[in-house]
């Protein structure tokens, strides 16, 4: 295949992954019970993909008109989704790259008097999915069922990483001798985001109709008058023109996010070199080219920040605008994922589907009932059910409940949540931690993990639970105080 050839056959693919976008917003919005789900557009197009590729049309098509059936093979040429399967590992790279680049960072010690037990709370939760798998796989699916011991990662990779860690571990996995977890990891992804909003919606209406705990979207008649809601994230600006009679400003944002994604690629390349030359001369297995580039990237991201600011050049980033971008690249590439998993490998490892599926949804309604409440000082309710609805789906997914539970912002919990994220998403949730788990798991084995990550679980457990005595006792004294 000439270059020409391949360039034509990727824009053709990206032509029909942007049909089927178009096809998953329209069922979204003509399908009521899709939208009672809050499935996000990109799923539905995924989904879509999926059934009209050659896993399910293709096959029905074949069994049921014979191998030489123009539809035998899906109704997309073979070499889409071909395409389609290698598009994640690149846009996950591109959404990192934008997480934290562009927005404030304040100081530490205000993230923390605002979110500290918020932040121990889901850092239980994340380690806490890390111990559970490993011990799961240390005692039941490595011993009886055969299973790769990268398999205790897949929870916090799928259900607190959501679909784009999901699809952008994929290189790991396969380095690791594990490729199966990619397409186990996307399925993982899909029963969390679906029971994050289902449990969370449950949650609701039963502290709405049982009076449990306060609920803040039941106080919203008392708001003082002329209380606003909760503003949303700004809308990008006017973007259509050019900077200062320079490059037009999407121009820009697309350049800084390249600038970011090289810097940490060269952070990647300049970790894989020390390691050659130092501690991985004595290893076997090497441990920097199984991390993936987009936790790297992350950080190159910030790098690129501060840089901007002390150049004096921070108004080149439009922030609304790259959110759009990133956003854009988020949603293509769980519509691409989605599409191109795999069918034969879930249901060829349908025991370790369902044993972390219900490992990992246990956990989430046992930290949110009985740890949350002892954990989280205040308003425990509408703080822990965003934490519960990242834990399982996407930070969207947590966002999303929250609104519904506080939507008028009365509780303080939407700047909390904002706060966590800064000393949460660098580490889980497809920070260096995820990125990391495979690559450990594969050099020191699922019981030194099982061991590692339990103690950690027990550190953010008590560290909480002490940190929340602390702050509700000095609320006490300062009621009793004359």
């Amino acid at each position: 295949m000439t270059l020409a050839e391949a360039a034509g056959k990727a824009a053709a693919s990206l032509v029909a992954l942007g049909l089927l976008m178009l096809a998953g917003e329209a069922l979204l919005g003509r399908v009521r019970a899709l939208r009672a789900l809050f499935l996000p557009a990109a799923v539905v197009s995924g989904g879509l993909g999926l059934l009209l590729g050659p896993q399910v049309l293709g096959a029905a098509a074949a069994s049921l008109l014979g191998a030489g059936h123009p539809l035998a093979g899906g109704l997309f040429p073979e070499w889409v989704p071909a395409f389609w399967a290698a598009l994640p590992k690149f846009l996950i790279t591109v959404v990192f790259a934008g997480l934290l680049l562009g927005g404030p960072i304040p100081p530490a010690r205000e993230v923390w008097r605002r979110s500290g037990p918020q932040i121990l709370h889901g850092y239980t939760l994340a380690f806490g999915q890390y111990a559970l798998a490993f011990l799961v796989v240390v005692l039941f699916l490595a011993p009886r069922l055969g299973v790769d011991p990268s398999a205790g990662a897949l929870i916090e990779i799928a259900f607190t990483g959501g679909h784009g860690t999901a699809a952008g571990m994929a290189p790991s996995f396969e380095l690791a001798g594990f490729p199966e977890g990619r397409d186990l990891a996307l399925g993982l992804a899909t029963v969390g985001i679906v029971a994050g909003v289902v449990l969370g919606t449950l949650y609701i209406n039963i502290a709405a109709r049982t009076g449990c705990v306060p609920l803040a979207c039941l106080e919203a008649a008392a708001a003082p008058e002329g209380e606003s809601a909760a503003p949303d994230e700004p809308v990008c600006g006017p973007a259509d023109g050019a900077q200062d009679g320079g490059a037009d400003i999407l121009t820009i944002q697309l350049a800084l996010l390249a600038l970011a994604v090289a810097v940490g690629w060269a952070l990647r390349e300049g970790l894989v070199l020390l390691e050659a030359r130092t501690w991985g001369a004595w290893t076997e297995t090497p441990l920097m080219p199984l991390v993936p580039l987009f936790p790297l990237a992350m950080i190159g991201g910030v790098g690129v920040q501060v840089a901007l600011a002390r150049l004096g050049l921070g108004g080149l980033v439009h922030r609304g605008l790259l959110h759009r971008v990133t956003g854009a690249a988020l949603d293509f590439l769980i519509a691409a994922a989605l599409a191109t998993v795999s069918l034969r490998v879930i249901g060829g490892h349908w025991e370790t589907f369902a044993v972390l599926s219900l490992t990992g949804l246990c956990w989430s309604v046992f930290a949110f009932w009985v740890i949350a409440p002892r954990m989280i000082p205040g308003r425990w309710f509408e703080r822990a059910l965003a934490d519960m609805g990242q834990s399982t789906g996407v930070v969207a997914t947590g966002l999303l409940l929250l609104r519904v539970a506080d939507p008028r912002n009365r509780t303080g919990a939407l700047e909390a949540f904002g706060c966590k994220q800064l000393l949460f998403e660098p580490f889980v949730g497809g920070g260096l931690v995820t990125a990391l788990s495979v690559p450990l798991t594969v050099q020191f084995g699922p019981r030194i993990m099982l061991l590692a990550t339990s103690a950690l679980t027990l550190a953010a457990l008590c560290g909480g639970l002490w940190l929340a005595r602390g702050i509700r006792r000095a609320a006490e004294t300062e009621r009793n105080a004359p």
